[in-house]
């Protein structure tokens, strides 16, 4: 099982990603929280690394690198040399579809758009989970952070940028998945979120849930 949960710094990734892990377990699915490229060895990792990221909705070379050399062909390599380990459901911490939506947003760069049009070379996953709050909660979120770069600051900062991410993640990337969530994180706790994240994945809930949340694509 492959769940990515994608959005803006400061949206709430990292908490729900820790909150999908614990309530796999307490149903007795090992899960692993991962980043970067799905394939166990990817070749132009290593290199991609050494790029200032932060910069990337700055650039259209660094997009390009990543969307080309990265995500592209771990799209390919991902079927031959999964993540490890086997048999982990696997939650991804943002992918290739942020990586366009800064593209976009920042430029908008022909890498980005080209990959709207080649979105079918890139992984997919059983479910996506796109996740956003308003600028106020997560200008607030930032506050209370320590490690907190320039890419963050902008996204946060540049209410245009954010609201050109958002619209492109949800509006232009998204067509790329089959099951997609999506959630205001300042409406729903982690907790409501992943139960509803692994209820569309066809696992039985522990309890009763409410209602459902967020919307589904």
């Amino acid at each position: 099982m492959r769940i990515l949960v994608d959005g803006l710094d400061m949206s709430g990734k990292t908490t729900l990603v820790a909150a999908l892990i614990k309530t796999l377990e307490a149903r007795g699915v090992p899960a692993v929280r991962h980043r970067g490229m799905l394939a166990e060895h990817h070749p132009v990792e290593p290199l991609l690394k050494r790029l200032p990221l932060v910069r990337q909705a700055e650039s259209s070379a660094i997009t390009a690198a990543f969307l080309v050399g990265g995500y592209a062909l771990d799209g390919l390599l991902a079927r031959l040399d999964p993540p490890l380990p086997a048999g982990a459901a696997i939650i991804q911490d943002g992918y290739a579809d942020r990586t366009i939506a800064f593209g976009l947003a920042g430029g908008p760069y022909l890498a980005a758009v080209l990959s709207l049009w080649a979105r079918r070379v890139f992984a997919t996953f059983d479910v996506a989970v796109y996740l956003h709050a308003s600028p106020q909660v997560r200008r607030e979120r930032m506050e209370m952070r320590a490690d907190v770069d320039a890419a963050d600051r902008r996204s946060v900062e540049d209410e245009r940028f954010a609201a050109r991410f958002n619209a492109s993640l949800l509006h232009l990337v998204a067509r790329r998945h089959r099951t997609l969530l999506v959630f205001d994180t300042a409406e729903h706790t982690p907790e409501e979120i992943a139960d509803q994240v692994l209820a569309a994945t066809g696992l039985p809930a522990l309890q009763a849930t409410g209602p459902a949340y967020g919307r589904t694509a």
